[in-house]
């Protein structure tokens, strides 16, 4: 037994020193490649927060760049706050963003439970138009939306600046593959309770989703609260301008200091990190568990 013992030793050890250069190798690939990951998606943000708190000494345009501002001021933000009503601008992107969180947290989420737990005939054919409406570029209807927002006598509000968002696709089938992955053991049990398809949907299937709904919140506040080109169509007085919208004026009126426009830009993507903060919990659980309850 000895001489086997000592016979198997010296193949066993090279085997283990080569797994564990395999795997320390790999973890140094995943650590490159997030760090890789981390500069392309990070860099531009950083740049831009860099760029808002050079003051006139800096030199923007310095190579290599300086990542950090060498007379750093917060200047720049009062003069944004001067110079265009921000304050209005984010109240009215405050208004929209709200209606389309609701909207699609509420219908997206109602839609989603009849895709996905109700049996009716044409509920396949109704799977594939939702597949369909998400293929179509904004661009290819844009025109369709503007005309139909404008026979509804809601052009240049608030209301119509939202009302294109309300029901996005994508929503819709994120919340039907969330209700999708509910156990029917839960439904079937309802039922022989005598639980109507109300008393389901809200005491049964809407909180084994609400990590779903979270994810379709963050989607929605995002979309809304970054979006351009629809409000850039449809608003067309001062007052009902979102921040987006109301930010393009520092590109006309200070177009040869950017510093002001990293300003602005940082500005509006303050609300946008407050509220994924607010909801990075329930957001990476409706990730990670779908439609089950854990």
């Amino acid at each position: 037994m000895s001489a086997v013992t000592t016979g198997r030793a010296p193949a066993t050890a090279p085997r283990t020193g080569r797994r564990r250069r395999r795997a320390n190798g790999t973890q140094i690939a995943r650590y490159v490649i997030l760090v890789v990951m981390l500069i392309l998606l990070a860099g531009p943000l950083l740049w831009q927060l860099s760029l808002s708190l050079k003051g006139p000494g800096d030199d923007l345009y310095a190579q290599p760049p300086e990542l950090l501002p060498g007379d750093p001021t917060f200047t720049n933000y009062a003069d944004v706050m001067d110079q265009i009503p921000v304050l209005r601008f984010v109240l009215n992107s405050v208004k929209v963003t709200a209606l389309v969180v609701g909207g699609n947290v509420v219908l997206c989420t109602l839609a989603g439970f009849a895709l996905g737990r109700l049996k009716w005939r044409l509920r396949p054919v109704a799977t594939g138009v939702f597949v369909i409406a998400l293929l179509v570029p904004l661009e290819a209807i844009i025109i369709s939306q503007f005309l139909l927002v404008r026979s509804m006598n809601l052009t240049d509000t608030l209301l119509g600046a939202a009302l294109p968002m309300l029901v996005t696709p994508l929503n819709v089938l994120l919340m039907r593959n969330a209700f999708i992955g509910i156990p029917d053991e839960l439904e079937e049990a309802a039922v022989i309770d005598g639980a109507t398809v109300w008393q389901r949907f809200w005491r049964i299937c809407a909180p084994q989703v609400k990590g779903m709904i979270s994810v379709v919140a963050i989607f929605s506040f995002v979309g809304a609260w970054n979006d351009f080109l629809w409000p850039l169509i449809v608003l067309s007085s001062e007052d009902n301008y979102t921040l987006t919208v109301g930010l393009n004026y520092l590109r006309g009126t200070f177009y040869n200091d950017p510093r002001l426009i990293a300003a602005g830009t940082i500005i509006a993507l303050i609300p946008v990190i407050i509220f994924f903060v607010a909801l990075q919990r329930y957001f990476i659980k409706g990730l990670e568990q779908g439609g089950i309850k854990g």
